[in-house]
């Protein structure tokens, strides 16, 4: 028997070993690595990362769809039907917050390296900043005459006294309250008679107020359908240095977001009802305080906003829910007469927030 020579005997045995460890490890790594890289390939592909060579003017387009969508959205918002599920006044009721999709649209073009896209979010941004821009901007319109402050004090409030107190603190001339409760309407009586000794009150909605009162009645909005006992509005002559003023403080009904759209049609039906009462106002200026459901965007308050300056469409405010307001459901309107500023107030018992505005009556 022949004898290899040593070193060719681990010359032999060193290509054996390669052998193995290509046998072992060679080809499966290569496999993984293959589906690593069609991996990779995929969700370059799913999330635009196409290679580097394509323009990036020609990525992005759906995002830039998105972009005019929105910006259609908004700048044509009353042209959205409300004929099947009162979608346009849903849409127009969180009108500012569609503004939400520019920073998201953003942050997805960037990442999807779109110079189209990015080029398309100029019009969302400049279209939500020419409907809303003056809202973030504003601050206290300076001098007024009298300050009124509308808060829907909530039927469950658990500390009315508190809630009284609160408004009361802030020193308004008239202060308008909607959902008072039999047991409730004593203690507000009491807490605010020292300082506003004269009131309407009619159903569940009520007028404090530190000028007189005159020629109190009930204003009747109740949708058809609802019983007799249902009464949300009240008028009042106000006596003011400045002349006398029609005061109005009405609760229209609720609305709710579900399956089918949004539930608004008896508040829109009782908006109808105030705005009558406001063209037959004899009175040349008014005061309209309320919880009215609805915002200032809201085509279902036409009725009502067509005939009082909604000087809330210059301020946000927002007063619901308390807890994370994202919406202004209370409003002060006037006519002939001029909201210098809204504000909220701090949170009371209730799950709106007090609203409060600066007004004056001077020509």
């Amino acid at each position: 028997m022949s004898r290899s020579h040593p070193g060719e005997r681990a010359r032999r045995g060193s290509r054996g070993r390669g052998v193995e460890r290509a046998d072992s490890g060679t080809v499966p790594g290569t496999r993984t690595a293959r589906l690593r890289r069609w991996l990779g390939h995929r969700a370059r592909l799913r999330w635009g990362e196409e290679a580097t060579d394509r323009s990036p003017w020609a990525r992005g387009r759906i995002l830039a769809a998105l972009a005019v969508l929105t910006s259609a959205l908004l700048a044509f918002h009353s042209t959205v039907p409300n004929t099947v599920g009162r979608f346009g006044s849903l849409l127009e009721t969180f009108l500012p917050w569609l503004g939400l999709a520019v920073p998201l649209l953003l942050v997805l073009a960037l990442l999807r390296r779109s110079a189209t896209a990015l080029t398309a979010l100029l019009l969302p941004a400049a279209v939500w900043g020419s409907l809303f821009g003056g809202r973030v901007a504003a601050g206290d319109g300076g001098a007024h005459d009298v300050t009124a402050v509308q808060h829907n004090v909530s039927d469950v409030n658990a500390d009315p006294a508190g809630t009284a107190r609160t408004l009361r603190d802030s020193g308004p001339d008239l202060i308008a309250l909607e959902e008072l409760t039999p047991a409730a309407l004593p203690v507000y009586e009491r807490e605010l008679a020292p300082e506003y000794p004269h009131r309407a009150v009619r159903g569940t909605v009520g007028l404090w107020s530190k000028h007189p009162l005159t020629e109190v009645g009930a204003v009747d909005i109740r949708p058809e359908g609802i019983g007799d006992g249902w009464n949300r509005g009240v008028r009042a002559t106000a006596r003011t240095p400045w002349g006398d003023v029609a005061v109005y403080v009405a609760h229209l009904p609720s609305v709710r977001v579900q399956l089918h759209g949004f539930s608004s049609g008896r508040r829109d039906e009782s908006a109808g009802l105030l705005g009558a009462a406001l063209a037959a106002e004899k009175l040349e200026k008014v005061i309209l305080l309320g919880d009215f459901n609805g915002t200032v965007d809201d085509r279902g308050l036409d009725p009502v906003t067509t005939r009082v300056d909604s000087v809330g469409r210059d301020h946000f405010a927002f007063s619901w829910p308390a807890a994370f307001p994202v919406s202004r459901i209370d409003h002060v309107m006037t006519r002939s007469a001029t909201v210098t500023h809204v504000r909220t107030l701090p949170a009371t018992g209730s799950d709106h927030l007090p609203v409060a505005a600066g007004i004056t009556l001077d020509p």
